[in-house]
């Protein structure tokens, strides 16, 4: 019997970092997300005796492990230790004996919620497995207590509700932790636009994320008003985004994305660098409006709304930096499971 599961990865439309606490809990944050066609998978084998084995292919990595009710944290696939760990915590009472086998469309740090979308997938084989009675909100918290607060990682709460629900959503974070996931039923002509027009370009590079929260954690513990200000433009932005892409004013995706890039970068240091910056100024001189880096920064995946047939003049001027364009489209399910 083989267990799958699966789960999109998402582009930040508008309004990222506002759903980095402390922020979101002094402030409330929102965000505009859409999930695409790229995803982490996972599929789980049941196995005789008492014998644990994880394998994450992309990462040609695999470990094998007596079966106990808590595995070591130690650095190798954490992630799929701290799902296991809080399963069997929270929800079997008892230690199982399995094959974790996972794949991850995109590498690690590249700025698509990779992890949590990672994590999300995880859930969802021991959900399909054990026929644990979770609900989308359910798994999207679980996803989020296990990153953040078993294996104390840095981040956000946007990921895990992207891979779980899928689509294109405005999420509201409230102050007492309440998240509000607020699907948008954008036209179908407008998101096939918004596709066409919006090249996805991977700069081979990638970073750290949790030094960047930290950084902008900090700023934040610390009032520094610059940085508060720009995280509430952010906030206005996802507002923006909503407005444009329900009310068919595709045209005006460009310069909200750049509205966001400019106070994007006040947020902390490490957001930019000199890369990001020459790639950013040589698809605006080809036709781009406007665009961001996807995720917290520093590397990884960046967006340009390219108007017109604009996208090509941009896929041109790119190919100096020695990065690449990913093709996608947007999807509109979220984590999907099955068994085989």
């Amino acid at each position: 019997m083989l267990i799958r599961s699966k789960a999109p990865l998402r582009i930040g439309l508008a309004g990222g970092g506002t759903d980095v606490s402390p922020y979101s809990d002094l402030f409330g944050g929102a965000i505009l997300n859409g999930t695409v066609s790229l995803y982490a998978y996972a599929t789980i084998e049941l196995l005789d005796g008492d014998k644990i084995e994880l394998v994450a292919i992309d990462k040609k990595e695999s470990y094998s492990f007596t079966s106990a009710n808590e595995l070591t944290i130690d650095g190798r696939l954490d992630l799929h230790k701290g799902v296991y760990n809080r399963i069997v915590k929270q929800f079997s009472k008892k230690k199982l004996a399995f094959r974790l086998s996972t794949f991850v469309d995109a590498p690690a740090g590249s700025g698509l919620g990779t992890s949590s979308t990672l994590v999300v997938a995880i859930i969802g084989a021991f959900v399909e497995w054990l026929k644990l009675p979770l609900g989308e909100y359910d798994i999207a918290q679980l996803a989020y207590d296990i990153e953040r607060l078993d294996l104390k990682m840095a981040g956000g709460k946007q990921d895990q509700y992207a891979a779980t629900f899928g689509g294109v959503n405005f999420m509201e974070f409230h102050k007492e932790g309440k998240v509000i996931v607020n699907p948008l039923r954008v036209r179908d002509e407008y998101l096939q636009e918004l596709s066409h027009n919006l090249v996805l370009y991977y700069t081979e590079t990638s970073r750290l994320s949790s030094n960047i929260i930290e950084a902008q954690k900090k700023n934040v513990s610390d009032k520094k008003e610059s940085s508060i200000a720009a995280m509430h433009s952010l906030k206005e932005q996802a507002v923006m985004m909503k407005e444009a892409l329900l009310q068919g004013k595709i045209h005006e995706v460009g310069k909200i994305l750049d509205f966001g890039w400019q106070h994007k970068k006040k947020m902390t240091e490490g957001i930019t660098n000199q890369l990001i910056d020459d790639i950013y100024s040589a698809a605006i001189k080809a036709g781009a409006t406007g665009g961001k880096i996807s995720g917290a920064g520093g590397g990884g995946f960046m967006i340009f709304y390219c108007p017109d047939n604009k996208r090509f003049d941009v896929i041109k001027s790119l190919e100096k930096f020695g990065g690449r364009c990913r093709r996608y489209s947007f999807t509109k399910e979220g984590l999907t499971t099955w068994t085989i």
